[in-house]
C-alpha cells in the first residue's frame, strides 16, 4: 500500500546538516595547524577538542588503531546535538616527516592555547564562553592549559602520573594473561628500569631474555629521539595537582570498561570538580557490553572502530546544561 506524499512547510522541512568548516590557525611558535569546526546552537559554550596520544589527526584517528575510528568526529557530532559548536584539530606532528619538529610539552600545550585564541574569533563562537574537552593524553594536556578556558571536560583522563600509568597498563596486561609470578616481576623490573633511563636520559637497558617483545617494543617508543624530551616531562606530572589548581569549573569522565585510563578507586578530597562514569563504554567512548575483567588489550581494541556505535553518554548533559 503506497502512502500519500505529506510535503513539510518550508519552516518544518528537514535540514541536511551543514559540513563542517575547514579553518587554519597558528600554533606555537607559528607552526601552521589545521581544523574543523562545526557550528553549535543556543548552548553558551562552544568547545575546543584536543586528541589523545601519538599521530593522532582531528577526528582522532590514527593508524596505530586496527581499523578505522574517527571518536573525535563523532564527539563533535554528539555536541553539536547538544547545541554545542567545536573546533578540532590536527596534531602538529600529522603528516610531517621532520625528525628536528618540535614536539615538546610546550610546544603541544602551546598549541592548545593556540587552538582556544582562534576558537574565540570563530564567528561561531561569537558571543560565548569556552569548553576546553581533551581526551587520554590529550585531557593531562589540557589540564596545563584550562586555566585560559571557561570551563574544562577531561574525557578518560589519566589518574595517575603517566610512569605510574604505563606500570599499572603493564600489570594489568600480564595479570590478565596469567603470566607466571617471575615472569611478571621480570617485565615490570624492566619497564621500570627503561623508565628510570628515559627519567635520566640514559641509554635504554638491554632487555634480559624472556621480556615480552611487545614490551621491548614500547620502550624503544617511548625512548625515540624526536618524542624523549616530551615523554620525561610527562612522566611524572601529577595530574590531581594540577587539577586542584583549576581555577575554572571542571568534570572528568571515565568509560567503566576503559583498559587504558580508568577512575581511581579513591579521588583526592581537595579535588571539587564532578566526576562522571559512563556505563558500558570504553576508552574512545564506544559502546562496550562485554565484562571488563574478561578483555584484554586486543580485544577491547575490537570495538573501537566506526562499526561500534557511541556509548550513551546521556550522563554528561547534566553537567553540560549546567554551563553559564
Amino acid at each position: 500500500m503506497l502512502l500519500p506524499l505529506i510535503l513539510l512547510p518550508a519552516c518544518v522541512q528537514a535540514q541536511t546538516p551543514a559540513p563542517d568548516r575547514e579553518v587554519g590557525f597558528p600554533g606555537f611558535n607559528a607552526f601552521p595547524l589545521r581544523g574543523s569546526v562545526k557550528a553549535g546552537g543556543a548552548h553558551p559554550f562552544f568547545a575546543v577538542l584536543v586528541g589523545d596520544a601519538g599521530p593522532m589527526d582531528r577526528d582522532w584517528s590514527s593508524p596505530l588503531l586496527p581499523a578505522p575510528s574517527h571518536g573525535g568526529r563523532d564527539l563533535a557530532g554528539w555536541l553539536q546535538a547538544q547545541g554545542i559548536g567545536s573546533l578540532r584539530y590536527d596534531k602538529r606532528f600529522i603528516g610531517s616527516k621532520d625528525p628536528k619538529l618540535d614536539i615538546s610539552l610546550d610546544a603541544q600545550v602551546g598549541d592548545i592555547g593556540a587552538a582556544m585564541s582562534a576558537a574565540r574569533f570563530l564567528p561561531e563562537a561569537k558571543g560565548k564562553k569556552l569548553l576546553l574537552i581533551g581526551h587520554g593524553e590529550g585531557a593531562l594536556l589540557s589540564l596545563l592549559a584550562a586555566g585560559d578556558a571557561d570551563a574544562a571536560l577531561l574525557l578518560a583522563m589519566p589518574g595517575l602520573s603517566m610512569g605510574k600509568l604505563i606500570l599499572a597498563q603493564v600489570r594489568g596486561q600480564l595479570e590478565r594473561a596469567k603470566a607466571p609470578v617471575e615472569a611478571s616481576a621480570l617485565n615490570l623490573a624492566y619497564l621500570d628500569s627503561v623508565l628510570k633511563a628515559i627519567r635520566t636520559n640514559q641509554d635504554l637497558p638491554p632487555a634480559p631474555a624472556g621480556v615480552a617483545p611487545g614490551l621491548v617494543a614500547l620502550a624503544r617508543g617511548l625512548a625515540r629521539p624526536e618524542s624523549r624530551g616530551f615523554v620525561r616531562d610527562l612522566l611524572d606530572l601529577d595530574p590531581w595537582g594540577a587539577a586542584q589548581r583549576l581555577p575554572v569549573p571542571c568534570a572528568m569522565v571515565w568509560g567503566d570498561r576503559d583498559l587504558q585510563a580508568w577512575r581511581p578507586e579513591a579521588l583526592p578530597a581537595e579535588f571539587k570538580g564532578t566526576v562522571i562514569q559512563i556505563p558500558e563504554a570504553n576508552h574512545l567512548f564506544k559502546r562496550e557490553t562485554r565484562d571488563r575483567s574478561g578483555l584484554s588489550n586486543a580485544s577491547a581494541m575490537s570495538a573501537y572502530g566506526d562499526d561500534t556505535p557511541m556509548a550513551d553518554l546521556s550522563p554528561l548533559v547534566p553537567w553540560l546544561q549546567a554551563l553559564k
